[in-house]
């Protein structure tokens, strides 16, 4: 597979050659679902609590007298089968975060990839930078590559003058090569990377 380099006039100035066996494949969908489920699980933030019968304020105690009621042997008013009393098996803080094992999730960002590059939606371009750090400039710059919407920029070390210029552009996202992940490029409509930057993730992924 082969794809068209470009400047940022949308000029063609080279050709970057793609891995078949990497990019030219079935895009196995199932470990993209898989990355995606496990990076939304880990940024959840599980905070949800409910009080047990421990918790619950009042009740310490005894309601009334243990026999001579005829009513039911009670200890604490809070018991979970009385009215504002505790939960029984409520949820409480934790964690939803757990790994994948790394092949899969190099599988995933690889299915990633190959799904932009086969819908056309992978672009290639020699450098991502801003002369003078305005977001006009930069979205002028996006305007010439034809894309609008959603939009990952990929870059090895992304330049802080080209983040800061297109930071105010709505759906626009700059990411290092490194820390990309599955979920970042079908999140988008468009993907435009540097060769540099593809090059590095062909190395890893392959």
């Amino acid at each position: 597979m082969k794809l068209d380099i470009v400047n940022g006039q949308n000029e063609k100035i080279g050709a970057l050659e793609l891995n078949d066996e990497l990019f030219g494949g079935r895009v196995k969908t199932d470990l993209i679902w898989e990355s995606v489920v496990q990076q939304n699980a880990s940024e959840r933030r599980g905070t949800h609590m409910t009080k047990n019968r421990a918790l619950v304020s009042g009740g310490g105690i005894k309601p009334y007298k243990q026999k001579g009621t005829g009513r039911p042997q009670v200890g604490s008013s809070r018991t979970p089968l009385w009215r504002k009393g505790g939960t029984v098996f409520g949820p409480q803080p934790r964690s939803y975060a757990f790994d994948l094992p790394k092949k899969v999730r190099r599988g995933a960002l690889r299915a990633a990839l190959a799904a932009k590059a086969q819908d056309g939606a992978l672009i290639v371009i020699d450098r991502l930078t801003s002369e003078d750090r305005k977001t006009k400039s930069s979205a002028e710059f996006l305007k010439r590559l034809g894309v609008t919407g959603k939009t990952l920029l990929i870059d090895v070390k992304p330049e802080d003058a080209f983040a800061l210029s297109v930071r105010n552009i709505t759906g626009v996202k700059v990411v290092a090569s490194a820390r990309v992940t599955a979920r970042d490029i079908v999140d988008t409509a468009h993907v435009i990377a540097t060769r540099e930057a593809l090059e590095k993730l062909q190395e890893a992924l392959g």
